[in-house]
């Protein structure tokens, strides 16, 4: 018996290793969908496409838009003007430039957070530095190098990653911006700034940073994003930007995925 099979039910597999395996890639990933199907991220109900949120838990994000402060990035509840900067930027100028971040910070961007830093979930990375991508679309169209909030080595070890460079990776790779998380290194522990006051978060951290001396030449001139995962005083991302002002960078943005809109909330 001869059976004949038209071209569209045809199973027949692609020739060349490099088709064969985007074919097989393919396959693959049906079949995951299949066995295990797309979950949000955060209350685990099924979803359309892996690896995001379903519309309850997205609609409990507060999205950061303008219009904001230019400098540090804190939304205004009206439009001031172009160029019109917070009471804060004003009383104390940071030394970086502009800072972006996609949220604010809220019960939902507080769980995204930990469940990246704290509890391995990975794929969470995707999501958030997609949202900081859009939100930091100004920084990155001029940025020469991206560079994450280093981790202490005993910390890093500890945990086994640093959330803020695989968010800065992730970012860099999308922008097609170079990606140099060797620059920047955290010289000496501090304790975690969680529950820490104002003065005593910049206290922590004040001289923990310093760049490594081997590729100082890439920062002189550079423009720089420097990315972490939450911005609450600005203490940490305060003390990393002097260094790199220091250093002979030519500009600093800061881009985060969650700011703490009232720096007086330090429950993170």
């Amino acid at each position: 018996m001869t059976i004949d099979m038209d071209k569209s039910t045809s199973t027949a597999l692609p020739t060349g290793s490099a088709t064969l395996m985007a074919y097989l890639r393919v396959l693959t990933a049906k079949l995951v969908d299949t066995v295990l199907p797309a979950q949000c991220v955060s209350c685990f109900q099924l979803t359309g496409e892996p690896g995001r949120l379903c519309v309850d838990c997205w609609n409990e994000l507060s999205f950061i838009d303008h219009p904001l402060c230019d400098c540090m990035g804190t939304p205004f509840a009206f439009d001031p003007g172009q160029g019109i900067l917070s009471a804060r930027a004003l009383a104390q100028p940071p030394p970086w430039h502009r800072t972006r971040a996609a949220v604010e910070f809220n019960n939902m961007s507080r769980k995204l957070i930990h469940a990246l830093k704290y509890h391995d979930r990975h794929e969470v990375a995707d999501l958030l530095s997609q949202t900081m991508s859009r939100a930091g679309k100004q920084l990155l169209a001029d940025a020469d190098l991206i560079i994450p909030v280093p981790l202490y080595p005993l910390r890093l070890w500890q945990r086994r990653f640093n959330q803020s460079a695989a968010l800065a990776k992730n970012i860099a790779e999308n922008a097609g911006i170079a990606y140099h998380p060797e620059l920047l290194k955290r010289r000496r522990a501090t304790r975690q700034q969680v529950g820490l006051k104002g003065v005593a978060r910049r206290d922590n951290v004040k001289g923990a940073f310093a760049v490594d001396d081997n590729h100082a030449d890439k920062l002189y001139g550079a423009k720089v994003v420097l990315v972490d995962d939450v911005i609450t005083t600005g203490a940490t991302v305060a003390a990393c930007s002097q260094v790199l002002v220091t250093a002979g960078c030519s500009q600093i943005d800061v881009l985060a995925f969650a700011l703490v809109n009232n720096p007086l909330r330090l429950h993170i």
